[in-house]
């Protein structure tokens, strides 16, 4: 004879956990993207050090590529995609610049609600629209690898979406 089978924690069975799954993942992509929008690489120049640590006596210097982050790094799309963008006649820079201006902060803020489980539906619906936007604009320029990146991105919040209502471990229901 078998034991018998015990039901899930209270509310945390399959549905629950696939979304909050979903909602880990979206949530982290976006955060991670928005902050990867304030990176650069920068060149910086350092004194070679000897075996001992101290400055070489010929005052040789070495160039060392570092990643940082700040505000003043800020850049939406990388300048080759940026340049495609300006030549497309259906993107004019009325909609592509405040667009822009708002990619980096828009990922962060969504990402950071998505993770928090704040407004967790229009969150969600608010992601897949900017996806979609991001889609549209790649479609113009034919930059169908990227189409297809985000295709999955829209295909995963869709997902999530329809498993919302098993939304837990949030501080909304929204």
């Amino acid at each position: 004879m078998s034991a018998p089978l015990t039901p899930p924690a209270a509310g945390l069975g399959g549905p629950t956990l696939a979304f909050l799954v979903l909602r880990l993942w979206l949530g982290l992509r976006a955060l991670v993207a928005g902050v990867e929008k304030f990176s650069a690489r920068v060149t910086i120049q350092e004194p070679l050090l000897g075996a001992d640590g101290a400055p070489d006596p010929s005052g040789a210097i070495v160039e060392i590529e570092k990643k940082v982050y700040g505000i003043s790094h800020y850049h939406a799309v990388p300048d080759t995609l940026a340049t495609k963008f300006a030549e497309e006649p259906l993107l004019p820079q009325l909609l592509t610049r405040p667009f822009f201006a708002g990619l980096g902060p828009a990922l962060l803020v969504l990402g950071l609600l998505l993770l928090l489980g704040v407004a967790t539906r229009w969150t969600l619906f608010a992601m897949g629209a900017l996806y979609t936007f991001l889609t549209i604009g790649l479609m113009l320029i034919g930059q169908d690898a990227g189409v297809s990146w985000l295709a999955i991105h829209v295909g995963l919040v869709a997902l999530a979406l329809t498993l919302a209502e098993h939304n837990r471990l949030a501080l909304t229901r929204a």
